[in-house]
């Protein structure tokens, strides 16, 4: 009788910004999800759940190891790294011997003096478990795919929607593939072309018409065919200042190197084509709110983009409050905001209260300056609410201690904790309807299109001051260097480079 396979799990899953946001420490991983051990054998949602569902069918056994995932934030601190990647390596060892290893990781991370986070780790296990046994990772399709990831893994396997509703299944196409490849059914040959190509993610919908959602279909069209057995689409998180940075395509054949290459170098010149449609058009927000006043009905979300907390921004911008405020709208309007300061003054002026703050920028002062504000205090609150889709469904989110301040017709959902946006999850959690507003801002460039679905009147990308713009003709990145778009619109003679994975090794033929 055929023993069980034992595969290691394990995830350290968030995205970081160079240019913003506030550092991420092990807090927030504690505050959003921190597995240790048996615990992630409880996993049943997302990249893990979907993981753990193949092996329970394919009856493979788990070995757990650490599942850490945060909202996007800075760059992790040091010490919160180091203790991560100690106890998950720990856990590793103990674990050995294995049959393979299976990791849901982002592709976007970084921590003090780690820029690839998800490289490091890799060759880190890479050294660990020895050359021979299998590892595979699952990534968001914002990752930033390095030479350390495609050298370290057997096989890479990316989300394919986005917004992002497929963490699941992806983990589940992940753990097949892994199995395949215990069981002498595959011979992963990986390669993963790349353009430099830097943008937001306002026009990288997968689904519909789009520029990246063609590039997105062609890739998926080539699996099945000539032995391709996994394709990847990648549209790279543009907030990170790491060199070699860009998107395109990763293609795993059966043992065909040559085939993975030429294929993922279509994806990635299809990619490098459509570039300029990738940008979107961007207004002010003062354009914005007299544009949405000539929109018969409501809500019309004016979408700030550049303070994404699932981008890692802070989340502490009051660039469109202060807008709203300047315009003397009498409309009702939502708008959030990060502020652990005024989060707590409301909290000891307690419901009821007329009081004036200060507000905004506390957290990421870079970006803007506080205003003064008065209001009356609506409602208090622990800011915990639960997720009904995206990549955390049915988790628990935690704003921290919340407030809702009336400013006239202007609603401000006042935080302490920054947590990522997929839909009005946030704003009723405090009793605010956003089907009873004229506008509501939000600060996911994409989420709202599935989150607010049927629901919005019309949606405008706003151009204001912060880490995680919708266009990036004004960043300026230290560690990428020219050329790349959008610093330059054309590059003669550009091809696409190309990276090849390692030479997998089967069982008993080291």
């Amino acid at each position: 009788m055929k023993s069980a396979r034992r595969i290691a799990v394990g995830s350290i899953f968030t995205e970081c910004n160079h240019f913003g946001g506030r550092p991420t420490d092990l807090a927030d991983f504690e505050r959003q999800e921190l597995r240790r051990g048996a615990e992630v054998l409880g996993a049943t949602t997302g990249t893990v759940g979907g993981m753990l569902a193949v092996l329970a069918e394919r009856q493979a056994d788990a070995a757990p190891l650490v599942v850490a995932s945060a909202c996007p934030g800075g760059p992790l601190t040091a010490d919160c790294y180091a203790k991560l990647k100690t106890e998950l390596l720990d856990r590793l060892r103990a674990a050995l011997p294995l049959d393979g290893v299976l990791l849901a990781l982002h592709g976007s991370a970084s921590a003090e003096g780690a820029g690839d986070l998800e490289g490091d780790l890799l060759a880190a296990i890479r050294e660990l478990v020895g050359a021979v046994l299998p590892v595979v990772a699952t990534l968001d399709l914002h990752a930033h795919v390095t030479a350390e990831m495609v050298g370290a893994a057997d096989a890479l396997v990316a989300w394919e929607t986005y917004p992002h509703r497929d963490a699941y299944e992806t983990g589940s196409r992940g753990a097949r593939l892994l199995i395949d490849v215990i069981d002498g059914k595959l011979r992963p040959a990986m390669a993963m072309a790349k353009v430099p190509v830097l943008v937001g993610g306002v026009n990288g919908h997968t689904e519909g018409p789009g520029p990246f959602a063609d590039v997105m279909r062609f890739a998926k069209m080539l699996e099945g065919h000539e032995g391709v057995v996994s394709t990847s689409a990648f549209l790279v998180h543009p907030y990170l200042d790491l060199p070699e940075m860009g998107g395109g395509g990763l293609v795993i054949t059966d043992g065909d190197m040559h085939c993975a290459v030429t294929l993922a170098r279509r994806i990635a010149q299809m990619f490098w084509e459509r570039r300029f449609e990738l940008d979107p058009p961007v207004y002010t927000p003062v354009d914005a709110i007299e544009l949405g006043r000539q929109v018969e009905g409501g809500p019309v979300l004016l979408v700030e983009t550049a303070d994404c907390c699932g981008g890692g921004a802070a989340g502490d911008s009051i660039a469109t409050l202060r807008a709203l405020l300047d315009a003397r709208v009498t409309e009702p309007a939502l708008v959030p905001v990060v502020d652990p300061v005024a989060a707590a003054m409301c909290h000891r002026a307690n419901v009821g209260a007329r009081l004036t703050l200060e507000i905004g920028h506390h957290l990421d002062p870079r970006w803007g300056r506080p205003i003064d504000v008065t209001g009356d205090v609506l409602y208090l609150g622990d800011g915990r609410f639960r997720y009904t889709g995206g990549i955390w469904d049915g988790h628990l989110g935690e704003m921290g201690p919340s407030a809702v301040l009336a400013i006239g017709p202007v609603r401000v959902l006042i935080t302490t904790h920054a947590t990522y946006d997929w839909a009005d999850e946030q704003y009723r959690a405090v009793g605010l309807d956003p089907r009873s507003a004229k506008f509501v801002v939000v600060k996911n460039p994409m989420n709202y299109r599935l989150g607010y679905a049927g629901l919005y009147r019309a949606a405008m990308i706003l151009d204001t001051p912060g880490p995680t713009p919708a266009v990036l003709h004004h960043v300026r990145y230290g560690q990428m260097p020219r050329l790349y778009y959008p610093a330059d619109r054309e590059i003669t003679g550009l091809e696409p480079v190309v990276l090849r994975g390692r030479r997998h090794i089967p069982k008993g033929h080291e």
